[in-house]
């Protein structure tokens, strides 16, 4: 119990910093303030994953670090949702580090609830595993096909939730009002645009946490090692974010490594549930013993593997490729034009 207390604290604690931080001085953070940050978490992260291993053992420490990996490239590839949303929006650069650190705490907050829900499915329900694995294979072919069509117009689309929010609630154009969520004029209170857009990254988190929270549960059992792992790829979400911005554009097949990883944490998921079967229909509802379970060690390879040959593989392809390159300007060129006016943020 005071493991969980000692890292949810140190948590809080480093996430009020950080709001009280940006909130006393909204600014656009230099490249070396994101890499100090950002070398801090990580750093942090693996010395966590040590400190399990050393004294929870191998096989704890090797779910960590297997679940911290996934977490992370899963996280990596909604930072290019969140660049279409901060342009879409048309968010001054100087207040997209208040966005994502409130659309950060949001998605901690939703994915402890996703966690807890996780944990007690799988405590009751064996079967649940069959369900995650399906639905993660499920999502990487969709993943792969998404990949394969190569659409560089890629939009965001508002979910019903946001549309419904813009149409109840008068909201004013005008960013003037900065990182406040709320502004009175004329009288009338109204929703800024900082309103809509932290609601648009937590909505949009919470819906890539439906990947997320099985993928992990694929690889660990233990709820700590679930959250924590989600918590340390959470945390260096907003440096990376602006640390290398449009340069994700480079990581051409990020989309299709993903879907590998998806499929084989699914078929990892489906073993799982052969061995723990209990659904009457499936070998007189007792556990086919005959299906190779895959250790946590070869996940652990599995995931390395994957993701560096993606990354080498995409930047491979983006040096020969020159319109596989993709500027951090060019990504935020909707945020540039309304750092000095623009749009409606709901238009």
């Amino acid at each position: 119990m005071w493991v969980w207390v000692a890292t949810l604290g140190l948590t809080s604690v480093f996430l009020l910093v950080d709001v009280v931080v940006i909130a006393r001085r909204p600014h656009v953070p230099s490249m070396a303030e994101c890499a100090r940050h950002l070398a801090f978490f990580v750093g942090a992260a693996v010395v966590f994953g040590i400190g399990v291993w050393i004294w929870g053992g191998s096989q704890y420490g090797a779910e960590f670090f297997a679940g911290w990996l996934t977490e992370y490239s899963l996280s990596i590839d909604n930072l290019f949702v969140f660049l279409i949303i901060m342009a879409k929006f048309g968010v001054p650069e100087k207040y997209q580090q208040a966005a994502l650190m409130v659309g950060i705490v949001i998605a901690l907050i939703l994915r402890g609830l996703f966690i807890a829900v996780g944990a007690a499915l799988i405590n009751q329900f064996a079967w649940v595993f069959y369900i995650f694995g399906a639905f993660l294979i499920y999502t990487a072919v969709k993943l792969a096909k998404e990949a394969m069509a190569d659409d560089d117009d890629e939009e965001f689309e508002e979910n019903a939730f946001l549309r419904w929010v813009e149409k109840r609630f008068p909201a004013t154009q005008s960013w003037d009002h900065g990182t406040k969520l709320f502004a009175l004029e004329n009288g009338k209170k109204l929703i800024t645009p900082m309103f809509v857009v932290i609601l648009a990254l937590g909505t949009t988190d919470l819906l890539f946490a439906l990947d997320s929270i099985p993928a992990i549960y694929g690889l660990t059992k233990e709820p700590f090692l679930v959250l924590t792992a989600n918590i340390f790829a959470l945390m260096g979400l907003r440096q990376l974010y602006f640390l290398i911005g449009g340069l994700l554009k480079r990581l051409v097949y990020l989309g299709l490594g993903l879907s590998v990883l998806l499929a084989f944490i699914g078929v990892k998921l489906i073993l799982h549930a052969l061995h723990e079967n209990t659904l009457p229909f499936i070998n007189g509802g007792h556990g086919v013993h005959g299906a190779p379970e895959i250790p946590i060690g070869v996940s652990l390879g599995a995931i390395v593997l994957i993701l560096g040959v993606t990354t080498i593989a995409s930047l491979a392809k983006s040096r020969r490729d020159p319109q596989a390159q993709l500027s951090y300007d060019d990504i935020h060129t909707g945020s540039h034009e309304h750092d000095h006016g623009g749009n409606s943020p709901t238009s």
